[in-house]
């Protein structure tokens, strides 16, 4: 019988007994060829060995025959009825034959398995440089991102800036509108001639000049001066506010408030004496003043 023979030759081939029926049983009995299939496949499977639940004749479709029901241990003549019988030669070409076979597999396992490694290779450097271009795409975001960043911290700095000066110019507006209107150029229009001097003492005194200027130079705590003409009744104040307007610091800077002394008598000019027009705080018709800074009170 075929299955008989194939379940010898596998026996032969060294494929244990209980092995080589679950392979048979589970091909449904299609030949060596798909049995040692089955038996490659599952060779490293931890229950290959476990025997079926299922007799191994009732899975060929057919009764166990009593040689079968009996056991290896029973009588050997109905055994011998039931198998054909082979010459050692025979048995050598068919046992040959299985051994190219089982070679043959065994190449197209080794190569298929070579295949799937080479593929599962392939499978792994895409992956990989799908990661290294997602990375880099990533990285390039980040950077646009920290970029768009910096330019918009940028804008705003430059706005609150801008922001700041306009600030300063208004309050410079503001007080210059305050303390009596603007206070002038830098250009210092020219001096008035003093009056005629009395030609001896024996003449009757002068009468006193009223002067509608006056020409007051400031100076520095850096050393440099500051000349302008004011009117004789503008307030103290517009000096003051002359000499922060051009004392050469850059706009947005943090400024000390400045206090003006005089330097003969020694004088220092209080908040009061900022309402005080010129002329009455005696610097007609010119003055010196000294800029000296205003401690915090």
């Amino acid at each position: 019988m075929a299955e008989l023979t194939a379940l010898e030759s596998l026996i032969e081939m060294g494929f244990p007994r209980g092995r080589a029926e679950k392979a048979l049983a589970l091909t449904g009995n299609q030949g060596i060829e798909a049995a040692m299939d089955w038996l490659m496949e599952h060779e490293d499977d931890p229950d290959v060995d476990e025997p079926l639940e299922t007799p191994f004749s009732h899975i060929l479709g057919r009764e166990p025959t009593p040689s079968e029901q009996v056991g290896p241990e029973g009588s050997g003549s109905a055994a011998g009825e039931s198998k054909p019988i082979l010459t050692e030669e025979e048995r050598q070409e068919q046992t040959k034959r299985m051994l190219e076979l089982v070679a043959q597999k065994q190449r197209e396992r080794e190569e298929r398995e070579e295949r799937e490694a080479l593929e599962r290779e392939k499978q792994r450097r895409r992956q990989g440089q799908e990661l290294s271009v997602a990375r880099q795409k990533l990285q390039e975001d980040e950077m646009r991102r920290a970029a768009e960043e910096r330019r918009r911290e940028k804008a705003e700095e430059l706005a609150a800036r801008q922001r700041v000066r306009e600030k300063i110019e208004r309050d410079k507006a503001e007080r210059a509108k305050k303390y009596g209107g603007s206070v002038g150029s830098r250009s210092s229009p020219p001096a008035t001639d003093p009056g005629p001097v009395p030609s001896s003492p024996s003449q009757e005194p002068p009468t006193k000049r009223e002067y509608d200027q006056c020409r007051i130079q400031v100076r520095l705590p850096d050393g440099t001066s500051l000349t302008q003409t004011f009117r004789a009744r503008e307030q103290l104040a517009a000096v003051r506010l002359y000499v922060e307007l051009h004392r050469g610091e850059e706009p947005g800077q943090d400024q000390d408030p400045v206090q003006l002394l005089s330097g003969f008598p020694r004088r220092a000019f209080s908040e009061a004496d900022m309402e005080r027009p010129l002329q009455e705080l005696g610097l007609v018709p010119s003055a010196v003043l000294i800029v000296a800074k205003k401690c915090p009170s």
